[in-house]
């Protein structure tokens, strides 16, 4: 057991997903989910809001293989995190517009909404209720649920569409891993997350500084699922953002003390977990 705990002050980065095509999905993700593009290069885009920087990347892969749905580790989804509710009204608005399939759930923390990509990645837009609401029960970890949303009270705030707007961030990302003590090796004695809640059987959620959480971490694949193959569209990895140099340190030396083998890459130190998921280490 590791006695490193992550900075209060950490929080998720970008995600960079692999898709089959590249010019299908920057449209999806520009005019379905109203991110906007900030770059492109032969065969691979990044995108995201004004002030909050590059919050997606895509990159296409050759003849990538579309998998069958929660049949590998990998992306469950990545979420969206608006900065009011207002927002979300206004967005969720814009979706029902677009004819997409939505999927919802009201998780008192949080008032969500899910959908897929072209290429079957999952993805949540969700808001989070203010802190001051948020429950705990008598083993300290919040009290969360999947409620029908009040879908009218929230178009009634809904403003004109236009993207997503300024203080937009990716608020967690939720993976399907092989099991959960595994996980919780790399997840918590490694990246040093604190658990806020056991989901049923099958799910765990982690968090730094209090927050309900920043990953989501489930066995809804199956236990001992594979790894995704390396040409299957899905998650290429996924950013944690420490508050400075110091702390990025502190992160590594306390995923190599947990026995995780921790490589430079251009994005910033990296490791995976047992699963193929890869975690990217950077500072604001």
């Amino acid at each position: 057991m590791s006695n490193y705990h992550i900075h209060a002050d950490a929080h998720m980065g970008r995600v960079q997903l692999k898709v089959s095509q590249l010019e299908r999905s920057i449209t999806f993700y520009t005019e379905v989910i109203g991110l906007k593009l900030l770059s492109q290069g032969e065969g691979h885009a990044e995108l995201g809001v004004e002030g909050s920087g590059v919050l997606l990347g895509i990159e296409e892969i050759a003849q990538a293989r579309i998998l069958r749905p929660q049949s590998v580790t990998g992306l469950y989804h990545f979420a969206i995190l608006l900065p009011n509710r207002e927002e979300l009204g206004t967005t969720l608005l814009h979706l029902a517009h677009t004819g997409i399939e939505i999927g919802q759930g009201d998780h008192l923390v949080s008032e969500a909404f899910y959908l897929n990509d072209p290429d079957g990645n999952g993805i949540e837009i969700y808001a989070d209720r203010p802190r001051s609401q948020w429950q705990k029960d008598a083993k300290g970890e919040y009290v969360m649920a999947t409620d029908p949303v009040d879908v009218d009270s929230l178009l009634k705030l809904a403003g004109e569409w236009q993207g997503l707007p300024t203080g937009t961030i990716i608020g967690h990302v939720h993976l399907h891993v092989g099991n959960l003590p595994e996980a919780r090796k790399f997840y918590v004695d490694g990246l040093g997350f604190d658990v806020v809640l056991h989901f049923g059987g099958g799910a765990l959620f982690v968090s730094a500084g209090g927050y309900h959480h920043h990953m989501g971490l489930n066995t809804w694949a199956g236990v001992g699922a594979p790894a995704a193959p390396a040409d299957a569209v899905g998650l290429q990895y996924f950013t944690l953002v420490y508050p400075n140099g110091e702390e990025l340190d502190r992160a590594v030396m306390a995923l190599e003390n947990a026995g995780f083998a921790v490589t430079d890459t251009p994005e910033g130190p990296s490791a995976l977990d047992p699963f193929g998921n890869r975690a990217v280490l950077t500072v604001e």
